[in-house]
């Protein structure tokens, strides 16, 4: 049984809207944030990247950036271009990108459901990442940004979600910068929503492990300190919007290296037979695309005998067939010596890395499938990190929930 429940969202007036929603938090680093935000006072990134108010060498875990970040949330709530809703409500949050479209429910659910693994997590988090994400949401009393959920739609929520549409005019319909349409319905009947979810049995983590995790741990934090403490209280409870599985579509995770042996393509060859010029994007699953020397080659990585599903995946049969035994890498999450590219910035930022020096090699992967995601998660598994990359991505400052 999965509780979605409506809340008194914190929204922009529809005109300012544009000059507010940003990019999530985590697809761009501290410089990339401050030139987005370039002029722009009201853009939602000083909320989710307040080093950006701050002088440029402040470390993002400086308790100045927490308090700033408190200070901005603040100033964007009593500002002339916020407005709370009267009442808690449930929403409809269509993304539309290249012609193709997806629809989710946006609404809270329960740090509950997180912890009893209701709400099914596929990978690992990092400790810094958590802790930093956990002291945002303490010191702003707030879970700024959603996370991307998805479900089997085993009720028809999805045919629920058109008829809502079709009777309700959008309260929020923008086109952003990337050529992404945001398109956002309030539910009149949340009721016929939050019955239809009971009857799920579990939602997946799509996008936003961090901060599920950081969620939980500052409802923990805050139910210490709560002498009445019932489990109803806001801070149980953060925004997701949740999708039908059938409609996400998954991205390659790319991956870079930055020091390799120099040998490194003989003993490629003693295990795999090594394709020349081959294409930057892999054409089916098992085949992976290397960018060296200013050349690509292709590999097909070897079937397995194990039969569970997290080691039949391409970023496990590349752990274990190419990144431990010849580049030394034991762990992914850990080891400096590498990093990942979000598949929509493309081959072409492999090529651009490695070939200015930043890199010494570009890994191109076939993307994992949302059905691999699921089998995973039912088998209690957990993926290499950066296994995914869910495409178009939620903007932040829509609808902001505090507590």
């Amino acid at each position: 049984m999965a509780i979605v429940k409506p809340f008194r969202a914190w929204r922009p007036k529809p005109e300012f809207a544009a000059d507010v929603v940003s990019v999530p938090y985590d697809v761009i680093n501290t410089s990339e944030a401050r030139d987005l935000a370039k002029g722009k006072p009201n853009s939602y990134l000083h909320v989710i990247r307040p080093e950006i108010d701050l002088p440029p060498n402040i470390s993002v875990y400086d308790e100045k950036v927490y308090k700033k970040g408190h200070e901005n949330l603040q100033h964007f709530l009593n500002s002339d271009f916020m407005q709370q809703e009267d009442q808690a409500a449930l929403y409809i949050y269509r993304l539309e990108m290249k012609g193709r479209s997806q629809t989710g429910i946006f609404g809270c659910v329960s740090v509950d459901d997180y912890n009893h693994d209701r709400i099914v997590k596929h990978e690992l988090t990092r400790p810094d990442k958590e802790d930093d994400r956990t002291k945002h949401i303490v010191t702003q009393k707030a879970h700024p940004e959603p996370v991307m959920l998805t479900f089997r739609d085993t009720e028809n929520i999805a045919f629920a979600m058109e008829d809502c549409i079709k009777s309700n005019e959008p309260i929020y319909d923008l086109t952003t910068e990337d050529g992404i349409k945001h398109t956002i319905w309030k539910v009149d009947k949340t009721e016929n929503f939050t019955s239809a979810f009971n009857a799920i049995s579990n939602l997946y983590i799509a996008d936003g492990h961090h901060r599920c995790a950081s969620a939980a741990r500052a409802a923990k934090e805050f139910a210490a300190q709560d002498p009445e403490h019932s489990g109803e209280e806001g801070y149980n409870f953060f925004p997701a919007v949740i999708f039908p599985t059938e409609q996400l579509q998954i991205l390659a995770y790319n991956r870079i290296v930055f020091s390799i042996p120099d040998n490194f393509l003989e003993q490629l060859g003693n295990t795999f037979t090594i394709q020349k010029k081959a294409k930057p994007v892999p054409a089916k699953k098992g085949m992976v695309s290397l960018y060296l020397n200013d050349n690509w080659y292709g590999i097909t990585l070897k079937s397995t005998p194990e039969s569970d599903p997290a080691s039949q995946l391409d970023v496990s049969l590349l752990q274990t067939q190419v990144l431990k035994p010849i580049l030394g890498i034991k762990d992914q999450r850990t080891d400096p010596n590498i990093d990942f590219v979000g598949g929509i910035r493309g081959t072409d930022e492999l090529e651009k890395l490695v070939d200015n020096g930043e890199a010494a090699l570009g890994i191109s992967m076939y993307p994992t499938s949302i059905e691999e995601l699921l089998d995973v998660s039912d088998a209690g598994q957990l993926m290499p990190p950066k296994s995914t990359w869910f495409e178009p991505k939620l903007r932040s400052g829509f609808l902001i929930h505090t507590f």
